[in-house]
């Protein structure tokens, strides 16, 4: 039971928060009411969860030696010596075909594709991608907008490219701030990653106001568009807008007030105010597409 624990520790599963951006298409498509859309995209959500414990267990083999300076990541199943190179090996092998079999079953060969390149440029990512400044958050982002494509085929909904590009938008914002919080631990003597080299404090702030305020424009823009309108068939979606920016506030107030933003995942699972605000965000969006009085 202990080393299965090890095991279920070294995949993250606490991670899988961020594979519900393949919910985005299901929902933003119209196909709540869409049995087989809702069960397809559960599968890619599956599909997508065991790839991405592989690509963690991956990048711990990889990363064993850096993790043993970071405060927290010596303390996983890898740098703590709980858990050898070899079995982590045989883990990510198994979740890698797992995930390949599971999906070629499911879901359409396209899909395959998109897992493919998730996984493939999340190996790249390990060996170098995320030592050069700039192209190691880009790849974070991109493998977001890679869910929401995931998403799209298996509910069989076309991703608009407002929602590809703000999936985007706030990925890199929330990369950014993981990387403000990296940098404030380099800042305390603690030997990070080589990307740190090419990023600074007022360059990081600087570059997460940009995100933040292209985002919150970009969905303006969405709400307010004739298309959109006339796809949900109400001009009251702009009224979603104003838990966007309570959100985004609330996430930068982690980030450069309490200093809690290294984990995007342990934010959103532990702040019940930011939890809320997306319960009454979907809420909003649901009620007014719905029509029921607005």
């Amino acid at each position: 039971m202990k080393n299965l624990l090890l095991f279920v520790k070294l995949g993250r599963p606490n991670q899988y928060v961020k594979n519900t951006f393949i919910f985005l298409p299901v929902f933003f498509g119209y196909k709540l009411a869409n049995t087989a859309s809702i069960v397809n995209t559960l599968w890619a959500f599956v599909v997508f969860s065991m790839a991405a414990s592989a690509v963690y267990a991956f990048n711990d083999i990889k990363d064993i030696r850096e993790d043993l300076n970071h405060p927290k990541k010596r303390l996983r199943p890898l740098p703590s010596g709980s858990i050898t190179k070899r079995d982590a090996f045989v883990f990510f092998s198994a979740l890698v075909i797992g995930a390949l079999f599971l999906g070629s079953l499911l879901l359409p060969p396209s899909f395959l594709v998109i897992l493919l390149s998730y996984l493939i440029l999340n190996i790249a990512y390990s060996f170098i991608l995320k030592h050069i400044a700039i192209i190691d958050v880009v790849c974070v982002a991109s493998g977001f907008v890679l869910r929401v494509f995931a998403g799209g085929i298996a509910a069989e909904v076309n991703p608009s490219r407002w929602l590809i590009l703000m999936t985007f938008l706030l990925s890199l914002f929330i990369a950014l701030a993981k990387r403000r919080d990296d940098l404030l631990l380099v800042s305390n003597g603690n030997s990070l990653r080589k990307s740190l080299d090419g990023y600074s404090l007022e360059f990081i702030s600087n570059s997460m106001m940009i995100m933040a305020a292209v985002t919150i424009v970009s969905y303006i823009l969405y709400t307010v568009s004739s298309e959109v309108s006339a796809k949900y068939g109400s001009n009251n979606l702009y009224l979603t807008t104003f838990w966007v920016i309570i959100g985004f506030m609330r996430y930068m107030q982690h980030t450069f007030v309490h200093k809690r933003s290294a984990s995007p995942t342990e934010v959103l699972l532990k702040d019940l105010f930011l939890q809320a605000v997306i319960i009454l965000w979907l809420l909003s969006f649901f009620v007014i597409i719905n029509g029921f009085g607005l």
